[in-house]
């Protein structure tokens, strides 16, 4: 049998475990509209799908994933059919660096799970499947939880603006860094150039506009910037938590205890650290074994821009320099805007057949 057969064999194994568990098998097309999609992803799958332009139906892409068409499909039947899972398998598509040795396309087999009911159930469903279908290959295990990132920023003491320019930048950890910092600065004197700021003035009544930025858009940038050195920095104590919250790397029991330690100095983390705990028990009850599963608070916040919760990935301890074998997680605001407004709670996994083979033929060579 070739390596593309055995690559097949694997993937229609772990399709029928998925199938037989309780998924719908879909096959969203291969072609997907980049001008409605594209938008949806990361930085890193949209600097590199594979894009072109149809006379008919606009500008097209090879689906650099399944997740997102299989949202998209869910919400348009969400009236009909609410509560669902899907298994899929086919092919994703994704550019490479020049002389990279990843593959530009390969085979996915992947888990959705739509379900309101219990999504700390959901989360550890999914998990669970994933790791089923890796059988007993030598893995390291990691997890994290966007989610209580998300909730410590939207508990700080500080205007709604700055939060929701945090909130933008949770999956670009440098850029997340540096907005922190200015504001736990005193802005004051950084816009003391624009006291007695008046537009006319500023512009003349017949200025013409030259640069990329309309009058209207500068106009609003520097009224951000004064609201923002209004407002007072935030503390150094908030500051703190945040940097120990960022710190977090353990073995999931003790990565708990050191989140449980931040809650007398921000509160706002309990409602998130309590499903966290649920969910540990949830593995726990489903005879996974926590001590050995690493927890890093900033585990996908470059790699899974949908996620905004639970996140998790599989990596072979054969070859460390292979990609992730699978991941998955949580992504109910990804359901909320593609359904515009209407939503529902969304979690689930990916894994690739090849690595699987890889890992193995790796082991087999020791």
């Amino acid at each position: 049998m070739n390596e593309q057969k055995r690559i097949e064999f694997e993937a229609d194994r772990i399709l029928r475990l998925f199938s037989n568990s309780g998924a719908k098998i879909v096959q969203p097309a291969i072609l997907q509209q980049a001008d409605t999609l594209l938008d949806l992803y990361g930085e890193d799958i949209r600097a590199r799908a594979y894009v072109t332009s149809d006379p008919f139906n606009g500008e097209m892409m090879l689906r650099p994933d399944f997740t997102v068409p299989i949202v998209k499909k869910h919400m348009n039947n969400l009236m009909r059919d609410e509560t669902a899972r899907y298994a899929y398998c086919g092919k994703v598509f994704r550019r490479q660096e020049r002389n990279s040795d990843r593959a530009s396309e390969y085979l996915q087999v992947g888990y959705e799970i739509f379900d309101r009911a219990d999504v700390v159930k959901s989360d550890t469903d999914a998990f669970c499947i994933i790791k089923k279908a890796l059988g007993d290959l030598p893995l390291r295990i990691v997890t994290g939880d966007i989610g209580i990132l998300m909730a410590a920023v939207s508990g700080l003491k500080t205007t709604d603006r700055r939060k929701r320019a945090l909130l933008r930048h949770i999956w670009r950890p440098k850029r997340f860094i540096t907005t922190l910092e200015n504001f736990t600065n005193d802005l004051s004197s950084s816009t003391e150039r624009f006291d007695g700021f008046d537009e006319e003035t500023s512009f003349g009544k017949h200025a013409k506009e030259i640069g990329l930025r309309s009058k209207s858009e500068v106009i609003k940038r520097i009224e951000n910037l004064l609201l923002d050195s209004k407002a007072a920095p935030i503390s150094t104590t908030e500051r703190g938590v945040l940097n120990s919250l960022l710190n977090i790397g353990d073995k999931c029991p003790k990565a708990l205890i050191q989140l449980k330690a931040l809650l007398p100095d921000m509160p706002a983390l309990k409602s998130a650290i309590e499903k966290f705990e649920r969910r540990l028990s949830a593995l726990d009850k489903a005879n996974v074994d926590l001590s050995v599963i690493d927890f890093e608070i900033s585990y996908g916040r470059t790699s899974m821009e949908y996620y905004d919760g639970f996140v998790f990935g599989f990596y072979s301890e054969n070859n460390i320099n292979l990609p992730p074998i699978a991941t998955g997680g949580r992504y109910d605001a990804l359901t909320k805007h593609i359904g515009k407004g209407r939503e529902i709670p969304a979690v689930g996994g990916v894994v690739r057949p090849d690595l699987i083979l890889q890992s193995k033929g790796f082991e087999d060579n020791d």
